[in-house]
């Protein structure tokens, strides 16, 4: 997979399908990586497009921000998310464009899950010339008045390894926080879960990172004025057996962005087993070819 040069850093990533089809870039969430991405769902949108995956800065393969150190996300949360980060959501979303650019792709598709939700609500916020259309899933608004995660949703969230370096114990715990916040109604095996994560931690295991982008998160505040100056079609999609972000956060993204289109599946909740994948690709595929091919 090669590194490109995205938005002034060194960004891993990589594209899949015909390089003449409509284009679509892929976000990862809180600390994933795009190893994680579901080879099923790959495989099946790169039939009609192509896909573009990378890993956000500060995880996976792409340049670290070890000189920034470790921010104290209880004061920057007790700070009311006024505390000075090392970057925002915006600088993740300016990665995005950037790596469109490497790739020397004018238009995308924009699909984010999660945190990877909230860039892709930046890209097609500020860089609505390079979205063809937004597709925001298991994400939020960042209005405050959005419910909260449920208390075992974010106590997963936050709890750390016992050991950071071992990798039983990583995995361990991050299927322990998968059971909490997975959907109810597909369930995955848990020997498919710790195959994901374990390749995962092979790959790269930087929790550092993961802290940094929490905090980038924290500090972004609300996107409510920016989601009404979206110009792309929208399709939100939201699990309702989300516990870590909260079924709303969805409800209030699509509630925002003009002419937006909520779809909530029963018996998801914050992840994307493999139960779900085609009903997601279906919803996906449907959307950008509604959407038009790019001018």
């Amino acid at each position: 997979m090669p590194q490109v040069q995205a938005n002034g850093i060194q960004i891993e990533a990589t594209r899949v399908g015909d390089e003449d089809a409509p284009a679509i870039l892929l976000i990862r969430g809180l600390g994933t990586q795009m190893c994680q991405w579901p080879a099923p769902f790959l495989d099946a949108l790169a039939r009609e497009c192509q896909v573009v995956t990378f890993d956000n800065r500060d995880v996976g393969l792409s340049q670290k921000f070890d000189e920034a150190g470790v921010p104290d996300l209880g004061s920057l949360i007790s700070s009311g998310g006024s505390a000075d980060v090392p970057y925002l959501i915006r600088d993740m979303a300016a990665d995005c464009v950037g790596v469109l650019d490497a790739f020397g792709i004018e238009r995308a598709h924009v699909f984010g899950m999660s945190m990877g939700g909230m860039i892709a609500q930046e890209v097609a916020g500020r860089f609505p010339e390079r979205t063809h259309s937004l597709i925001s899933v298991m994400s939020s608004s960042g209005d405050p008045s959005v419910p909260p995660a449920t208390p075992e949703a974010m106590r997963v969230l936050t709890e750390s390894p016992e050991r950071p370096e071992d990798r039983d114990c990583v995995v361990e715990l991050g299927l322990k926080g998968r059971r909490v916040v997975g959907s109810p109604g597909y369930v995955d095996s848990d020997e498919a879960v710790r195959r994901e994560l374990g390749e995962a931690f092979d790959r790269c295991n930087h929790p550092q990172g993961i802290a940094r982008q929490m905090a980038a998160v924290i500090a972004s505040g609300s996107r409510v004025d920016l989601l009404r100056r979206v110009e792309a079609p929208t399709l939100v999609i939201h699990g309702k057996d989300d516990p870590l972000v909260h079924p709303e956060g969805g409800r209030n993204t699509a509630k925002h962005v003009p002419g937006a289109r909520l779809e909530e599946i029963e018996g998801m909740g914050h992840d994307l087993p493999s139960g779900l994948l085609p009903k997601l690709v279906e919803l996906v595929l449907d959307h950008a070819r509604k959407a038009g091919a790019p001018s």
